[in-house]
């Protein structure tokens, strides 16, 4: 780490990071492309000025780094498609929501229940050219066969937002878009598109039309259903067809990661490569044509395996590290790493937010330069031991590097991380040697049966093993709450920790102190604001009523999961029962109360019965239900309504003279609609969960 501080591309990259992370989240830069172009060309000219003179190299310095922040702002700035002028909203706002458009599919996602889904490129609205991505949903009924890739659309359909996160802690799926520069969506059936002649054919529909031949060819053999779908995922990048249940053994055993084309694959296909391929470093300028096919093999792998953003990354991390290997310098795994995390930023600089990103980059770290001085600590003899020790090294020190990551992202730690890891990883490269084998002779049409035979044992073994450790339940910890700030602090402590251990300096043991006492303060704070809050809540939940009352660590939940009245208006009345039943327990599974016990660290009580009053504090909170009856003597409530009721809101609005409507999730679309425009004409705030998200009153 010492040497990499000196190294040029490291403080550069921290710049850029610190540049897409200004105009991220704050938009700084929103002048076009030329008044970019001419304050870049002013930074470089007064670099070029001070090149030379030693007396102001501390201005150079400052330059050099403003010139790499401003760089990181205008990569994040064109890297936004939303800030061309032939973006296709731009069109929609001239024309309308309804405007006629063509697109072309770029990427097929994971089917819904009802719907297959897809990213396309609008490439035409009306008979204007145009850019940007949308979301298609297509009605699974309306179409015979699934689209493909390149494939092209006529519509005509409303161009739609998509839905934000109703609820505290969910996971926001358009921000997750949003981060692909996917912002809208429509949907379709029948009625409203129809395809239209493909145009020209693009790598990555020339790579969805290869892949598609792999899997005819490999279907046509005796390989079981998720036989075929980890075939698919380890070597064509395909987990759309794995079941639910295989994947959740994946994620329980700590295993995950190999379901999922990554830097672990790409590194063991370098590694095998660099064997087969080692005779050419004896000849004649034999190390660079090696490097130069590595290289082409590589992304002829990428090729096959989709051009996904995980696979793109992996592989350019790979290619650097090739590139780096064949100077023949200490370090250079380091180096390399560096230089393809700045080379990817530039290039797509919102991979920076992209969790694979994250957690791919600090694996390798951890691995680097953690795993040398884990595996110094003991020295076993005889070859098994050793390979032994040198593997069980590597998959802990990679789990240190991400640790606090998966703490903060899923809240959960499997404690047998280590046991799928070494059953498996050192057969991972056979496993990898085998598939490549199965699928050259499956396109030859050449495959023997005792190939197939053996290479599914081996895949079906491979899944068991996976499944006996996900069922060992008691070593899976989970509904672990991590917040931002914990992680951060948690991450120098780790890194303070390393350089203490590195250098053995007094200054290295301060730093450790302060990250401890850091640490130690952002729980207690974290503990302090815990048991401080206070706040009623209107979840959203589609046909039910799910509301909340937080008392520091305490959350009591009120639910009703159908149409029927259940008010208790005696609140001395409501009392949970010690053991939960079936509707409690189906409740307190509800994933969105779930993300919020875990995200808040409280814990639940639940109760089936909702008063038709509510007091939190000053405030009085008045449920009205489909009977529509209600206490006309009441001032100034907050008024929920659910079950869509049938009652003049009008006469309510006059009458109670309410701060505050909302319509839960329980409610009729229509109802909410014709509710918010009363609302309206009345001067009322109006909130709907199913289009605001969760209501908070916080005190």
């Amino acid at each position: 780490m010492k040497k990499l501080k000196n190294y040029l591309p490291f403080h550069f990259l921290i710049c850029v990071i610190i540049g897409i992370l200004i105009q991220y989240y704050t938009h700084i830069w929103h002048y076009n492309f030329i008044y970019l172009a001419i304050l870049m060309l002013l930074i470089t000219g007064v670099l070029l000025l001070f090149k030379n003179k030693i007396a102001s190299k501390i201005y150079y310095t400052i330059t050099t780094f403003l010139f790499f922040i401003l760089l990181g702002i205008s990569t994040t700035f064109l890297d936004n498609p939303r800030n061309l002028k032939n973006y296709y909203q731009e069109y929609l706002r001239e024309n309308s929501e309804n405007s006629g458009a063509i697109l072309q599919i770029h990427k097929v996602l994971k089917s819904g229940n009802y719907a297959d889904k897809y990213i396309a490129k609008v490439i035409q609205i009306d008979t204007k050219k145009t850019t940007g991505s949308i979301l298609v949903n297509i009605n699974k009924d309306s179409i015979s066969t699934p689209l493909q890739v390149d494939e092209r659309l006529f519509i005509a359909s409303e161009f739609q937002n998509i839905n934000i996160a109703l609820n505290p802690h969910q996971f926001d799926y358009a921000d997750y878009l949003a981060k692909k520069h996917v912002y809208q969506q429509v949907f379709l059936n029948q009625n409203n598109y129809k395809k239209a002649p493909t145009a020209r054919v693009s790598i990555y529909g020339l790579s969805a039309d290869f892949r598609r031949k792999i899997q005819t060819s490999l279907k046509k053999y005796d390989f079981t259903k998720n036989e075929l779908s980890v075939i698919n995922a380890l070597l064509l990048g395909q987990r759309k067809n794995i079941s639910k249940s295989l994947i959740e053994s994946y994620t329980d055993a700590g295993a995950i990661h190999i379901l999922a084309i990554s830097g672990l694959h790409i590194g063991i296909i370098l590694m095998m490569l660099n064997y087969f391929l080692s005779p050419m470093e004896h000849l004649k300028n034999g190390l660079l044509f090696k490097t130069i096919l590595l290289v082409i093999l590589l992304w002829m792998f990428a090729f096959i395996a989709g051009l996904s953003a995980s696979v793109v990354r992996a592989v350019t991390m790979f290619t650097f590290v090739a590139i780096g290997d064949s100077f023949k310098r200490k370090k250079v795994v380091e180096f390399s790493l560096i230089s393809s995390m700045l080379f990817l930023l530039l290039i797509q600089p919102l991979f920076l937010f992209d969790v694979g990103f994250q957690l791919s980059y600090l694996a390798v770290f951890g691995i680097i330069w953690v795993q040398p001085l884990l595996f110094n600590l003991w020295n076993p003899k005889g070859w098994f031991l050793s390979k032994f020790w040198s593997l069980l090294s590597v998959s802990i020190t990679a789990q240190v590097g991400i640790l606090p990551l998966i703490l903060y992202y899923f809240h959960q730690f499997p404690g047998l991380f280590f046991v799928s890891n070494l059953l498996i990883i050192p057969f991972l490269g056979a496993i990898l040697m085998g598939g490549i084998l199965t699928i050259t002779f499956a396109l030859l049409h050449i495959l023997p049966a005792f190939f197939v035979d053996f290479y599914g044992f081996i895949i079906s073994l491979m899944n068991e093993i996976v499944t006996w450790v996900a069922q060992q339940k008691q070593f899976l910890w989970q509904e672990i709450p991590m917040s931002f700030i914990q992680m951060l602090v948690w991450y120098c402590l780790i890194i303070f920790t390393y350089q203490l251990i590195i250098s053995k300096k007094m200054k290295s043991l301060i730093l450790v102190l302060i990250a401890i006492i850091s640490l130690q303060i952002v729980f207690i704070f974290d503990e302090k604001k815990q048991q401080e809050t206070r706040e009623f809540i209107v979840f959203h939940k589609g046909k039910s009523t799910l509301l909340g009352i937080r008392n520091g660590d305490k959350l009591q939940v009120f639910y009703n999961t159908n149409h029927n009245t259940n008010h208790n208006t005696n609140q001395k009345n409501i009392k949970t029962k010690k053991n939960i039943n079936t509707q409690d327990l189906e409740i307190s599974e509800e994933k969105n109360i779930k993300a919020y016990q875990i995200n808040e660290g409280v814990t639940s009580n639940f109760s089936s019965k909702i008063p038709a009053i509510f007091s939190f504090y000053s405030d009085t909170i008045l449920l009205v239900d489909s009977l529509g009856i209600y206490d006309i003597s009441l001032k100034k409530p907050i008024v929920i309504l659910q079950n869509s009721p049938k009652i003049n809101l009008t006469r309510l609005l006059k009458k109670l003279n309410p701060k505050q409507i909302i319509a839960d999730g329980s409610n009729y679309k229509s109802y909410v609609n014709r509710w918010e425009a009363t609302c309206g004409q009345q001067k009322t705030p109006f909130h709907s969960t199913r289009k605001n998200g969760a209501f908070y009153i916080k005190k």
